[in-house]
């Protein structure tokens, strides 16, 4: 990776620093205007390579399955579901699901495990495997969109509602944007990866006489690309979620509207691409690097040190052209006490609008006790008379 030169600056309205840092891709998002909702996320740094209306809400059609295999995920990993279980299948949910859009073509009197149901949902989309998976797991769809809608909550999709176990039209209840689902993404990517690499990036599946091929444009036909899930309704139109990971590095693209699958699919990957291949990611600083420092109100010391919690790292375009910038922000001065470790400031990259594009926290480091009444006031006639 090449060296990133930066250099502090001290600005008269607080403390900042700017870095030489490139700001704009090699070539432009290759997004044309057909597409109303897009979204590029390097997972690695938390950072968005491209964002088009990542807030807009949208129907998610069967890319709501990845929901359902996340709640599953997340019951197996507390122990409270066993991938070997089985389920007979009945014959309301074969007279209600039997070839109803993307199907798995489970009959009555079948008895799949869940871990069989599982595959279903995330190779082939089945429909009817969603709606057995969710019976199986609790008893219940409402039971189970409960699981669903709680688990989106906690992930932070404050956008995001689910009407239904398998996105299946259900008059509005279902909704989502980009934002909330690169966070389904990275949840199912990253808290569960070994149940994610044991039923996501399959190319096909067999159930019974019947083999079926996985249309996710993604997996196997981009390096690395191994999910997550395409949806389509008459209403939504042509929905993605997809991901790739090469050398340690996990990139999550979102496509929503798209008027046809074939332009849906070829965005997605062209997006994934060039994300890869136009943006440089490197660790900017390490864990415990000092930052500078913070102004301190009624404090012992007029300052504070301010050192990374983690890792700062940033995904860098390729064009020389027009430079990033770092900033320290707080709301100040902080009042003391201060303890050694309290997160005080944000260390945050900005492009070249103002946006934040990537930021981390900021820990004291050192305790600030709270200054005696004496030097409280020298420190307000130094400020009156400074």
């Amino acid at each position: 990776m090449k060296k990133v030169k930066v250099w502090l600056v001290v600005l008269a309205a607080g403390v900042s620093l700017t870095a030489s840092a490139h700001a704009q891709p090699a070539t432009p998002a290759p997004v044309p205007d057909e597409i109303p909702v897009a979204l590029l996320v390097d997972l690695w740094t938390g950072q968005p390579l491209y964002a088009r209306e990542p807030n807009r809400r949208f129907v998610p059609a069967s890319v709501t399955k990845v929901m359902t295999a996340y709640t599953a995920f997340k019951l197996v990993g507390e122990g409270k579901l066993k991938l070997d279980r089985h389920f007979l299948y009945t014959q309301a949910l074969e007279d209600e699901w039997y070839a109803e859009g993307s199907n798995m073509f489970l009959r009555a009197g079948e008895r799949p495990t869940i871990g069989q149901l599982l595959l279903g949902i995330t190779t082939v989309s089945g429909n009817d495997a969603s709606m057995a998976l969710a019976e199986a797991a609790t008893g219940s769809t409402g039971a189970w969109l409960d699981l669903m809608n709680a688990n989106a909550a906690a992930l932070g999709m404050n956008d995001s509602h689910f009407g239904s176990p398998n996105g299946y039209p259900d008059g509005g209840k279902t909704y989502t944007t980009a934002a909330d689902l690169v966070k389904l993404g990275r949840a199912v990517t990253q808290d569960y990866p070994a149940l994610y690499g044991r039923f996501f990036g399959h190319r096909r599946l067999k159930w019974g006489e019947i083999t079926q091929t996985n249309h996710d444009p993604i997996t196997g036909q981009v390096e690395g690309g191994d999910g997550l899930k395409t949806g389509y309704t008459a209403e939504a139109g042509y929905t993605l979620l997809g991901t790739a990971a090469r050398g340690g590095r996990r990139l999550i693209v979102v496509i929503a509207g798209s008027p046809t699958a074939r332009l849906r699919d070829t965005v997605g990957r062209n997006l994934i691409e060039w994300g890869f291949r136009d943006f440089d990611p490197k660790r900017l600083f390490a864990a415990g690097t000092r930052m500078g420092r913070a102004q301190v109100q009624d404090g012992a010391s007029r300052s504070v040190g301010l050192a990374l919690e983690s890792d700062f790292a940033a995904a860098l375009p390729a064009d020389p052209a027009h430079t990033m910038k770092l900033a320290i922000a707080y709301r100040g001065p902080v009042e003391a006490p201060i303890a050694k470790g309290d997160p005080v400031a944000r260390l945050q990259l900005r492009d070249a609008s103002g946006a934040v594009v990537v930021d981390a926290p900021l820990l004291a480091t050192e305790d600030v006790a709270k200054a005696g009444l004496i030097r409280r006031i020298g420190n307000a006639f130094a400020k009156w008379f400074g």
